[in-house]
């Protein structure tokens, strides 16, 4: 097992503890928690596309790390539109 695969599987809690506070609490906390989980699976795919030696996951995580921030925006002001 390499290094690569240690730091994945490191990091797997850290993304499901985001996801957890995503469906639990208020929407500013559900907001921070999807921009905390966007960037830590961020980080998970670039650590997988070292591990794995796959390219395709580095243009994955480019495009997370580029639409995560307008996604939240857009959801942000759907939210305060209807809440």
């Amino acid at each position: 097992m390499s290094a690569w695969l240690i730091a994945a599987l490191a990091l797997l809690p850290v993304l499901i503890a985001g996801v957890v506070c995503a469906a639990r609490g208020g929407v500013g906390r559900r907001l921070v928690a999807i921009e905390f989980a966007t960037s830590i699976a961020v980080m998970l795919l670039v650590v997988l596309d070292f591990a794995f030696g796959q390219p395709s996951s580095m243009d994955l995580a480019l495009t997370l790390a580029l639409l995560g921030l307008p996604g939240t925006l857009l959801l942000a002001l759907f939210q305060e539109r209807w809440l």
